[in-house]
This record gives structure tokens, sequence and C-alpha cells, in this order.
């Protein structure tokens, strides 16, 4: 009786579909990425636009610095931008890897060849340094000329180590532009089996493992104290490749214990901290897991991105607000011009491969999903493959993406090359005999493991269904197909097999179909696409509008038309009642009546490459809002004012604008109070940065916080001592802002001036959160 009741449920599975619960593999791999190949789309848009661009690189100039620092010449003067100062050769690594991905992705031969040529031409610097050592990184002496970075580290060796978190004895990130290089290396090794570039990335290896020996731990940490990458990541990597665990050792040592040990400790410290300094090192930590199979870096590795996703994350899947992580739960207060770097969606992403790697979970790309879709689509521009460093979620912010005449060449232009080579590396997984489907992008797929050619069809987010085609199938018979259901389709989701309704098992967010399978079946899932509202973390009335997986946003015009008007908000009772599509299959919408000022259209976010946006909305009721409306336009005009009057705007403690403004300083450490980022000056030391004027009157604007203990500094311009300024513990739990005018003579004929903060004896200056260079407003007269 039993023998006949388990036939007799086994026929029934089969007849309607479906599938235990186990049917769902314990280590699941993706399908390689060269046997994915897309299918028009704007993602394979994505793909044939960076591909033009990664060729319309020169290798020879990228490769400069290597050359030249090693005693060679150089066949090609150097890029600008980041290329020019000391952390070039960072562009070099992402070009190698998206070389190796866009081969894989496409098939083109060229970008095979390019990497092999740069990996022989790293091979014969390397070869003429004699050390093990090839890089271009520089270091910048304290007469203000850039040479070889390779002189800071025998100075480490000995201990002398000086940081600030991005400096290290004068060189930018010196380990972060390492590994780099490093990982690119061994992605042309792990692609075709070039041994060459195995050789050169062991020597590198080598170098810097001597590097190390030298260093007692406390030495360590201090040197793992500036951004290092996922430097680790490499190394372990290195091991697996080599199968050498001499290398393993020495990525286990890369662990720093100020950030990494309460990810371990499960708990939450990562306000204050620079985001894409610390998501490398969590993926470091997850490669380090899988090869050592210890338990504290897989917790740690899981409690940090369940942390990101769930209370540091902005509604497109980004991250951190001028670079830096906020306290959790605070995303409401911190949405401005500078939110989500590209660099750390790429991190996240590839970490959380890794954990779905360990055990699949619909959820995991519930959330790589909405990032891939509404922050990386939005972070290259289409029109002319450049990339944005940020994706600013701020009202009217327009973004901002680089072109081929910048040569800014931004850590965000080196991951943006390579996210938009791999567009299919994600869709389709394998474990066991199960085929699982992640990512509803249109692609065809060689799956080795049946002798089957898959052929995936889809309109999605735009319309609601999805086809998978068995369209050749060399080994037909039973086995599971696993399809995600987004967690917000609920129970509403529908899957037919050959137009038939069929009944799927459902786990872990997967709708799993398990029968025999012949060429030429069609497997489809459709999910409803209804809007919905998301509050943002820290404020319930702070809200933003999706359809499925799609971020909408308001279009509030195009990038040359200034947006100098109040944050629109969201008035009413029932608010996606007001919604009306124009046409549903292009998911863009009107309202009527609820969108204060006026009515505004919404379209899919990442597609406002040059428009402005409004994504957050403060939402009211219609009681509330005739309360609020009053204070809220005020504060508003207040914020649009002294952005209309500002002239030039310091953003202190954040790498890049204090590049731009041309900081130096002495005993002067980068800080964050309350998620706002600012510098302070030491007792002896200073700071001092470029601002830009203009003719008439000016007034330097600088911004501190009202908690602080008493002190004392001077402010100078142009060395011109403009006021005193003393700070105590007078305005708690405000920051506050002080103007200082300044005499008409200071800035006269000038374009700029010199802004110097100078600490009293046994005092400090600041800490400053922020600094502008305003229009003094005319006095009004009777």
């Amino acid at each position: 009786m039993g023998t006949t009741a388990v036939a007799l449920l086994s026929a029934s599975e089969q007849a309607i579909g479906r599938a235990p619960a186990t049917a769902l593999p314990a280590r699941p791999t993706p399908l390689p990425l060269s046997a994915v190949r897309l299918r028009p789309s704007p993602y394979a848009t994505a793909v044939e636009v960076n591909r033009t661009y990664l060729l319309r690189l020169s290798a020879d100039r990228l490769l400069h610095n290597f050359m030249v620092y090693a005693g060679l010449p150089a066949k090609a003067p150097i890029y600008g931008g980041w290329e020019s100062d000391t952390i070039a050769g960072h562009t070099l690594g992402h070009y190698l890897t998206a070389l190796v991905l866009m081969n894989a992705q496409t098939g083109d031969q060229e970008c095979r060849r390019r990497a092999d040529y740069i990996v022989a031409e790293l091979a014969r610097a390397q070869a003429k340094r004699g050390t093990g050592y090839v890089g271009a990184l520089g270091r910048k002496r304290k007469d203000g000329t850039i040479v070889d970075g390779e002189e800071i580290f025998p100075e480490v060796m000995r201990g002398e180590i000086k940081s600030g978190g991005f400096d290290l004895n004068g060189s930018w990130s010196p380990l972060y532009t390492v590994h780099k290089v490093f990982a690119g290396l061994l992605d042309v090794h792990g692609a075709w089996g070039n041994t060459q570039a195995l050789t050169v990335a062991t020597g590198l290896a080598t170098y810097f493992e001597k590097v190390f020996a030298a260093l007692d731990d406390a030495q360590m940490q201090m040197l793992l104290g500036c951004e290092y990458g996922g430097l680790n990541e490499s190394y372990a990597e290195l091991s697996a490749r080599t199968g050498d665990r001499r290398w393993l050792v020495v990525a286990e040592r890369l662990y720093d214990r100020k950030m990494l040990d309460p990810m371990v400790a499960g708990q939450d410290k990562l306000a204050n901290f620079h985001a894409n300094t610390q998501v490398p090192k969590v993926v470091g930590l997850a490669r380090i897991h899988e090869l050592n199979g210890k338990q504290p870096p897989a917790d740690a590795a899981r409690f940090f991105w369940k942390t990101v996703t769930q209370h540091h994350s902005y509604v497109i899947g980004g991250n951190a607000d001028r670079e830096y992580f906020t306290e959790p739960d605070s995303i409401a207060t911190h949405i401005t011009e500078q939110t989500c770097e590209h660099c750390n969606t790429y991190n996240m992403l590839k970490l959380t491969q890794h954990l779905y790697g360990w055990e699949p979970d619909g959820a995991l790309f519930d959330y790589y999903e909405r990032a891939h879709l509404n922050h990386v689509m939005a972070a290259q521009n289409p029109k002319n493959a450049g990339f944005s460093y940020m994706t600013p979620l701020m009202t009217g912010a327009p973004r901002s993406y680089s072109t081929p005449a910048d040569d800014v060449f931004w850590c965000c232009v080196g991951s943006g090359m390579e996210s938009h080579a791999k567009h299919g590396e994600a869709i389709f997984w394998e474990g066991g005999t199960t085929l699982l489907v992640n990512l509803y992008i249109p692609a065809e797929a060689r799956w080795q493991a049946r002798a089957a050619v898959l052929t995936l069809e889809t309109r999605y987010p735009f319309e609601p269904e999805s086809r998978l085609t068995l369209t050749k199938l060399g080994k037909p018979g039973r086995f599971p197909i696993a399809l995600r259901v987004p967690a917000w389709a609920g129970d509403r989701a529908t899957v037919t097999v050959n137009g038939a309704a069929v009944e799927p098992t459902m786990a872990k967010g997967y709708a799993i179909i398990d029968r025999r399978w012949k060429a030429g079946d069609v497997v489809a899932l459709t999910v409803p696409l209804d809007l919905r509202l998301e509050s943002a973390p820290g404020d319930a009335d702070t809200v933003a509008v999706l359809r499925g997986p799609m971020v909408l946003a308001a279009d509030l015009g195009p990038n040359e038309a200034k947006w100098e008007q109040a944050d629109p908000a969201m008035v009413g009772a029932d608010l996606l009642a007001a919604f009306t599509p124009v046409p549903a299959d292009r998911a863009t919408y009107t309202t009527r009546g609820i969108i204060r000022p006026g009515d505004l259209n919404f379209v899919p976010f990442y597609s406002q490459y040059e428009r402005r946006s409004a994504v957050y909305f403060k939402r009211f009721s219609e009681v509330a809002w005739k309360t609020e409306e009053a204070a809220f336009r005020t504060e508003q005009a207040r914020l649009k004012d002294i952005a209309a009057r500002s002239v030039d705007v310091m953003h202190l403690g954040e790498m890049q604008p204090e590049r731009d403004h041309a900081l130096t300083s002495e005993i002067s450490y980068p800080v964050s109070y309350r998620g706002r980022n600012g510098r302070d000056a030491r007792s002896g030391g200073f700071l001092e940065f470029t601002m830009k004027t203009r003719p008439g009157p000016l007034a330097l604007q600088a911004t501190y916080w009202g908690d602080e203990r008493a002190r004392d500094f001077d402010i100078l311009v142009d060395n011109v001592k403009v006021a005193t300024q003393h700070l105590e513990a007078d305005r708690p739990g405000k920051f506050f802002d002080v103007d200082y005018p300044l005499p008409i003579g200071l800035t006269k004929g000038k374009t700029s001036v010199k802004v110097r903060f100078v600490p009293h004896d046994r005092s400090s200056a600041g800490p400053v959160f922020g600094a502008r260079m305003i229009i003094v407003k005319p006095v009004a007269t009777a």
C-alpha cells in the first residue's frame, strides 16, 4: 500500500507540476557568463554601449605609469583625472576585468587580445623592476612632486605609517589600487588560463606578503585603517588557484578589526564608516569562508548584508550619503544630492551572489533585482557611455556622468566598466538537477548539464509575463525548474506550462515545477505589477512609489532647467488611486489631485539619465497639510535660497570634494556626526582649501555642530583673519550656520581664495561640517 501511495503521489505531482521543497539545491552556481547571450532589451543596449566605450580606451595610456615607473618608455601619454593622481593604476585593473567580462558576455575577441597584451606589458614592467612589484600608483612628496609610489612601502615596513583613511604616506589608497590590478590579473587567468597573468599576480602577492610580514599586529591594524579594497579576496582567490595555503594566511591577516569585529558579533556599528571601503572587505570574508570553512567570516558576511539592505539602503537598493553609512534606519533624513555611490552597489551585488551560493533564497535576488534595475542601470548614460559616481535622490538633483572628454576615471567609472559588461551573469543558476531563474532579462543560454538551449522572453518589468522555452533539450527527462517569485507579488503570481495553469510548489521565494520536460516546452510566470508605496527607513511618511521591482519618479524636467520650486508633497487618503497609466506597458503614469503644488508625471527612475526627478515625497493627510504647509514651504524656501546664493560649496571630510578644492592640512582628521561629514584641525595644525568667488559682496558660511566642547579658532581668507570663532555646547542637538562677511577688497578681482582654519593653542578648529561661499543679500531699504 505504501508503495502504491508513493507512486500515485508522484503521478499527481507530475500532472500538476508540483515538486518537493528539497528540489532547491544546497549549493547553486550561475551558468557561465560565456553561455549567456542577451536578447534585445535595455540591458543588451547597456552592454553594447559599454563595449564601444571599452574599445575606445587606450591600453597604452592606462599602462603609462606602469612603464615609466619601471624605467621603460611609455608608448602613449597618461590619461588625466584620477589617472594623473596618486591613485593611478586602479582603472587598468578594472579595465582588465571589464575586458574579460565583455569577452565572455559577447564573444568579442578584441577584448581578449587587449587583456593578453596588457598582461604581457605588466610582465615586462615587473621583470624590469625585479622586485615582484608592478604598479602605477604615485606618491606626492612634500614639495608637491609626484613620484613612483613604491617608495612608500619600505617606509611602511619600518613602521612609518601615516594615514588619514585614504592617504597613506602621500599615496591615495595604494592597497586599494593594488587590489584592482591583482583582481584583474586573476580574472584574465581564470577566463582562459593565461599563465602569465597568474605569474604576475603571484609576484605581486609575494612582494606584499613581505611588506605585511614586517609589521606587528598593531602596525598591521594601523595600515588597514587606510582603504585596502578587497585585497583579502584576491589573496584568498590566489590560494584557491594555486592550492597554496600561504596566500590564505595572508588573506586572513588582512582583517580590519575596528570594522569587522562588530560584524562578527552581530553589532551594527556602521555609522560614520566610509561605505565602499567596507563592502569589499566583507566580500573578501565571504571568499575566505568558502576556502577555510570557518563560521565567523560567514556570520559577518550574512549580518553585514542583512544590516545594509534592511537598515542602510535607499529605495533604489543603493546605500550611503556622501559615501558614508549613517545611523541605522535614518535614510529619511539623508535624502541628498550625494546618495548611492555606484561602487557600493557593484560590491553589494557581488556579496549577494556569494551568499546565494551558500544557500538559495529568493529574498537575496529580490534585493539584487531591485539594485540592478534601479541603481546599476541608472549609473550608465546610454547616450554617451558615461558613468555616474553618485545617483542622487534629492528632489531636483541632476545626475552627473563622466564623458570620454573628461578623463575623470573615478572609482565608479571602473566599476561601471565591469557592471555593464555582465548583465547576463546572474540570470540562470543550476544545482543538482535543478535549473533556477533569478532575473527576468531577455536572454538565450546554453545549459550544458542537459545539452539544452534556453530562451527567456520577457518585457518585465514593463509587462507581467516572462516565458522560458526549452528551445533545445538534448537530455529530456524529469527535473525541477525553479522560478523566483518576488516577495512583493505575494500569492498572486501564476505559472503555466505550455499554456495550461499549474500549481507549483512554493519554497524560499520560488515556484518549483518538477516534471518530465521535452524540447519546445514553455513555462511562464506572470506577476502582478500594481503600484505600491514604500516608506523610507526612519519616517513612515517619507514615501516612494514602486511598480513591481521598479522605482518610479516624478519627472521634473531636463537638467538644463534648474529646479527652484519647493519639493513636491503627496496629500490625500488614497494616494495610489490618483495614478493613471499612460500607457500601462511603459510604466508611466499621470496623477490627479494628490501632488502639491501641482500634478506630475511618473516614469521609471533609472531612465531619467538627463532629467531631474523626485523619488521621495513627504506624505500628508488633508488636515495635516493645512497645518504643515506654511512651515514646510518656509524651510524649503530657506534651503533653496541658500543654494541659489551659493558660489561654491565644500563638503569637508569627503574624498573627492577635498581633492577638488585642493585641501591641505596638518594634524587634521575627517569626522562624521549625525551622518554629516566634516573635518577638524587639532592644536598645532590647520586645514586649508580653495573656494571660488565672484564679483560683489560675499560671505563665507561655515556649518558647526551645536554640542561641541569649548574651543576657539581663527578663520583666515588669503592669510587675512576674518573671524575668531568660539564653540561650546549651547545649541544641543542641531547643526547651525555662521556667516562671515568678507571685506570687498579681499575678493575683488579674484576668481578664488584660500580659506584656512587655525586652532588656538591647546584647542581645536571645528569640526567644520561644510563651507559655502555665498552672495550677501542686499540690505532692504525703506
